[in-house]
């Protein structure tokens, strides 16, 4: 019986999509109770015929592909969702590995606490290439999605979250309060973002519990092209403009709480880029303020969309 459904939004990136399937195979939990979801945003390259060559190849496990015309990630997702059978729904990215203990990790915790709406687990990045050297902890939060709150079971408290690309939802929950905002998520190359943190503030609202389980962890393949300073440039950009979009549809008064917020976050920045300042590392300091004010100017409505 399908326990966990694996969901996985794949766009022009079938190389990386394959290498995902196989970490998925050499997961602990047995075949018969997990699949695999790949939901096809409009790919152009060959990610159809890769999927069905490797799924032939491996006809053993539940793999399956369907398709999504609407463009962008939340679409995607949410035809994903939509087409998978089990009770719990994992969703990873198309450019990641998996642990070995992932799927058994989300269905041994949601059967242990039918108290808990969702969870998500530890996002390790996987650097191919040399890291530049203005690459600090805090600039590669918004390039890799880093998520480590350590080796214990914890709460999600605050303003933290499960990662977009590592997270675990009972069926019964997105039933209940909806999947992902097609308003919000990346759309081909524009790097909009913020759908997972609306769910997940949605469930929080309501009273639901949200939990860090770092057994089941994922490594993110962060290629050459992202660790570029005009990637960097546009994705802090577009990280506020995604702030904007989403405080907005909640209320007025939650987007201006994100402007003070702002103000804090620049108070936070001085503070860190002096630090590495005296510590002989200025140009990580420089970037943390080029991604606060990239960041401000997409909250202040001053960068397009597509930008």
């Amino acid at each position: 019986m399908i326990r966990l459904s694996i969901v996985i939004a794949t766009y022009n990136r079938a190389e990386n999509l394959i290498r995902t399937l196989e970490s998925l195979l050499r997961q602990s939990l047995p075949a018969s109770e997990w699949e695999a979801v790949v939901v096809n945003n409009n790919s152009s390259d060959d990610t159809e015929e890769r999927f069905r060559e490797f799924a032939a190849a491996h006809s053993a496990f539940n793999l399956r592909i369907v398709q999504e015309t609407k463009q962008g990630l939340s679409h995607a997702r949410n035809a994903g969702i939509a087409a998978s059978r089990g009770e719990y729904i994992a969703i990873i990215d198309d450019d990641e590995e998996v642990n070995e203990s992932f799927g058994r990790a989300y269905i041994d915790f949601f059967d242990r606490h039918p108290d808990v709406a969702a969870c998500g687990g530890k996002i390790t990045p996987l650097y191919e290439y040399e890291v530049p050297k203005w690459l600090s902890s805090y600039a590669e939060r918004p390039i890799a999605g880093t998520l480590n709150l350590g080796e214990k079971t914890v709460p999600f408290t605050g303003e933290k979250y499960p990662g977009g690309g590592n997270m675990g939802v009972r069926r019964s929950v997105l039933e209940k309060y909806g999947a992902f905002n097609p308003e919000l998520g990346r759309t081909g190359k524009q790097l909009l973002a913020g759908e997972e943190k609306d769910l997940f503030r949605r469930l929080a609202a309501a009273g639901e519990k949200i939990y860090y389980l770092p057994e089941a962890e994922i490594l993110h393949i962060i290629p050459q092209q992202k660790l570029t300073p005009a990637y960097f440039d546009r994705l802090t950009k577009m990280v506020g403009v995604s702030e904007r979009v989403r405080t907005r549809n909640i209320s007025r008064k939650a987007y201006w709480k994100r402007l003070g917020a702002e103000l804090v976050k620049w108070g936070g920045t001085g503070v860190l880029a002096t630090g590495y300042l005296l510590n002989g590392h200025p140009t990580k300091g420089w970037y943390l303020f080029k991604m606060r004010w990239n960041i401000t100017l997409g909250l202040l409505g001053l960068v397009r969309n597509r930008s």
